[in-house]
């Protein structure tokens, strides 16, 4: 990917918090928003996987630098990463953008050879997963995030899109191979063996691991959905719509970090996204004062489940009515044939289809989190390693049945009340 570094050089140099004013403070567009260079406050916070993040505020304003380091940050420089991340992120930003306005950070400028963005400073913003953690309400979240999953998800399908412009939009995002290949192996392939980088909490979970990677109708399941993830395009992805690529107030959700942007099935994001509230459920009990303290939090975040579907299903079945301009089902096919109810059964059929791969995805996300490399908050930070243990050991069981008994589950009450048991009766170890 070529570009030309900020400062007019061409080779990629990583930003430190010194380097930033004096490589970016002579791009005008954000003297204009900031104010003079010689008054910008500069720090560094990222505490994700990947990037390094910095927070700029100057006299007259404030933005995120996010610039793609050339190696896993988590890990090191023994994993080596592409910065054309940046470039694949900065696209995915254009687009959800113009799908769903409103719900991603606005652009101010990107440079795609020094593989960094700069962008809206979201404030008073919080990441979701703190916001989960500290047990707090968003009384509008899941209308939100129902309203982004259905408009970018159909919007980048062949339902909307004009087939040139969505074939050229596949074959662009294609080349997001090597963040694929991470979805791809930490998400259905290393929770499911002894892989180098995986992580549980031991020796309290142990047995039950042990007994979940010798399941091989599991493992047989999580591969189809994994097929499903390599060979479904149907839209193009968030890819890793978790709660901590989401950014909140009492009144407002934002979507941040589609670096993971790839072309698959729409159950992957929302399967992930259900897939955190649905942890973040079975972790209460590690953080409540006493038994049942939590329970109307508990009540909430099933709830958020039930409601991000029925919005998700309703704002797609509209959608489907006054946006079908694609390739697929087509109106001249049916609707001006005078077919309305062909057309809305084809409708059902394929939200029926997309439900039961989110189903899946959401079971195999919950393993993931758990057993693989990256963990979540409202889990890891249970410091009793007992409770800890039993939190974890429900998600993992209703990740297991999840993803078996997919095609059985006809809507989310079925999963709150699947949930509900398991956390009634707990696993044994």
């Amino acid at each position: 990917m070529n570009g030309t570094a900020a400062d007019g050089g061409t080779e990629y140099l990583a930003l430190d918090a010194d380097s930033l004013v004096q490589r970016l403070g002579s791009l005008q567009d954000l003297r204009q928003r900031l104010g003079d260079p010689a008054g910008w406050q500069v720090r560094e916070v990222g505490d994700g996987n990947l990037n390094l993040v910095f927070i700029v505020e100057g006299p007259s304003g404030a933005a995120v630098v996010k610039q793609a380091l050339p190696y896993v940050r988590l890990v090191g420089e023994s994993w080596p990463l592409p910065l054309t991340r940046a470039f694949f992120e900065r696209h995915a930003l254009q687009r959800q953008a113009a799908r769903c306005p409103g719900r991603v950070p606005e652009i101010y400028h990107y440079d795609d050879g020094q593989a960094l963005t700069v962008m809206e400073y979201l404030t008073p913003h919080v990441i979701l997963r703190k916001s989960l953690a500290a047990g707090r309400v968003h009384e509008n979240l899941a209308a939100h995030l129902a309203a982004f999953t259905a408009e970018t998800l159909f919007r980048g399908s062949d339902l909307c899109m004009e087939t040139r412009q969505r074939k050229a939009d596949l074959a662009l995002f294609a080349d997001n191979v090597d963040l694929c290949d991470i979805t791809e192996s930490l998400v259905f392939t290393d929770p499911y063996y002894a892989a180098e980088l995986n992580r549980h909490t031991t020796p309290q979970l142990d047995g039950y691991v042990a007994a979940l990677r010798a399941d091989q109708e599991l493992k047989v399941q999580a591969q189809h959905l994994k097929a499903g993830f390599a060979s479904k395009a149907q839209t193009l992805l968030h890819g890793d719509l978790h709660t901590g690529s989401i950014m909140v107030t009492d009144g407002d959700t934002r979507m941040i970090d589609p670096e993971f942007a790839v072309y698959g099935p729409m159950g992957f994001d929302i399967g992930m996204l259900l897939a955190n509230f649905l942890m973040a459920f079975h972790a209460q009990a590690g953080h409540e004062a006493a038994p049942g303290a939590r329970d109307p939090y508990r009540d909430w975040l099933l709830q958020v489940v039930q409601e991000v579907w029925d919005g998700f299903a309703a704002r797609f079945r509209a959608l489907w009515q006054s946006e079908r301009s694609g390739i697929l089902y087509p109106a001249a096919l049916f609707e001006d044939q005078g077919h309305h109810m062909a057309a809305e059964k084809a409708c059902s059929d394929y939200l029926r289809e997309v439900w039961v791969d989110t189903v899946g995805y959401c079971g195999v996300e919950m393993h993931r989190r758990i057993l693989g490399l990256a963990h979540i908050a409202e889990l890891d930070d249970i410091a009793d390693a007992d409770r800890r243990a039993d939190c974890e050991r429900r998600a993992l069981e209703l990740g297991r049945l999840l993803v078996l008994g997919r095609h059985s589950i006809a809507g989310p009450a079925e999963i709150a009340a699947l949930a509900r048991r398991i956390e009634a009766r707990g696993v044994p170890a």
